[in-house]
């Protein structure tokens, strides 16, 4: 999944950016509003955590315009502004959620990965798909009950694909939610990320749950792989 987040403070952006990349999401990080609401406009991201005191453009502005141009991104403001009028002021602009500082990180990422679920209508944190089970508040996957090991980009690149269960997903959008820098579109990294996944998630005998779809992407899902 990726985020943006926009927050001014050196000190923040760097512990906020290393716990959330170490916790498995791809995050893009600004200290400008100006500078926000152009990555905004121009990424499709999963969450969008805004400060409100912002160089450039005032956290609100920044979000009215989000608003204003139809998104309908998650956003999450996370500013020391406390009063009831403030949050009110937030939510009826177009905020999702509203996190004073200071705060406890896991309060943070707990409120980021239900608004991530909330992107895709997803209220439970475990997936199940066949045999597999994902669970993406611990961040843990078993198959068959049994606990299966995965890189964090391995993590990512199924949870993903698990959130779009049922639909094509191509390499460019794997790549843009999965990785905080733009990969080589030649390489294979997605194409490695994927045969590893299907060596570790298909019991012994049994199909793949995921599928390529030739000339589309993959497609994570029950039925067979098209002809």
């Amino acid at each position: 999944m990726r985020l943006l987040l926009v927050e001014d403070s050196q000190r923040l952006q760097y512990s906020l950016s290393r716990g959330l990349r170490s916790a498995g999401y791809a995050v893009d990080v600004t200290g400008d509003g100006k500078e926000g609401l152009w990555q905004a406009e121009s990424t499709n991201y999963d969450v969008i955590i805004l400060d409100l005191v912002l160089p450039g453009m005032h956290g609100l502005e920044v979000l009215r315009q989000i608003r204003a141009k139809g998104s309908v991104t998650n956003i999450i403001i996370l500013t020391a502004k406390d009063t009831v009028e403030d949050r009110v002021r937030g939510l009826e602009t177009g905020a999702d959620d509203y996190l004073v500082k200071p705060f406890a990180f896991d309060e943070l990422l707990a409120r980021v990965q239900a608004l991530c679920r909330r992107s895709y209508q997803r209220k439970d944190p475990r997936l199940k798909i066949g045999e597999v089970e994902i669970d993406t508040s611990g961040r843990r996957v078993s198959l068959q009950g049994k606990p299966v090991e995965l890189t964090p980009r391995e993590f990512m690149c199924l949870e993903y694909l698990a959130m779009r269960c049922g639909h094509v997903v191509s390499r460019t959008e794997i790549e843009t939610h999965i990785y905080s820098e733009p990969a080589d579109l030649m390489s294979n990294v997605v194409d490695s990320t994927i045969c590893s996944l299907r060596k570790k998630l298909s019991p012994s005998g049994c199909p793949s749950l995921i599928h390529t779809r030739r000339g589309l992407g993959y497609e994570l899902a029950l039925e067979a792989e098209s002809a």
